[in-house]
């Protein structure tokens, strides 16, 4: 997944955009809190192979006071492709609470992964 990168371009109308330079399109997730976001899509831009068009409608119910980080990442490998966080309720001085944030939902994942590397090396 070396050659595989996702890039923002905006958020536009509460849709994430960005594009995504792979060999082959990934089967990409994006997640909140542990549960994967609906409404994902990955399209093929006419005329530049290798490219992809990324769109997420981000939805509305996930928005609540805080930080609030989103991580794309593919569906199979489990690689964190990147990440953004939304900011409401509160002014922040800086971005050390969305940092935080990630790194939680980074380290949830790593535990999850371990846990289940130990089941499956433990029979």
């Amino acid at each position: 997944m070396g050659d595989t990168v996702l890039t923002r371009t905006r958020v536009r109308g509460g849709v994430w955009e960005g594009v995504l330079t792979a060999p082959e399109a990934p089967d990409l997730e994006v997640l909140h809190q542990e549960q994967t976001l609906p409404g994902l899509t990955v399209s093929g831009i006419p005329g530049e192979a290798g490219r992809y068009a990324v769109h997420l409608p981000i939805p509305a119910s996930v928005l609540n006071e805080g930080v609030q980080t989103f991580l794309f990442r593919d569906a199979k490998s489990g690689e964190t492709l990147t990440h953004f966080s939304i900011i409401t309720g509160v002014a922040m001085e800086d971005d050390l609470r969305a940092e935080v944030d990630l790194l939680r939902a980074e380290l949830d994942l790593l535990k999850r992964a371990f846990r289940r590397h130990c089941l499956e090396t433990a029979g």
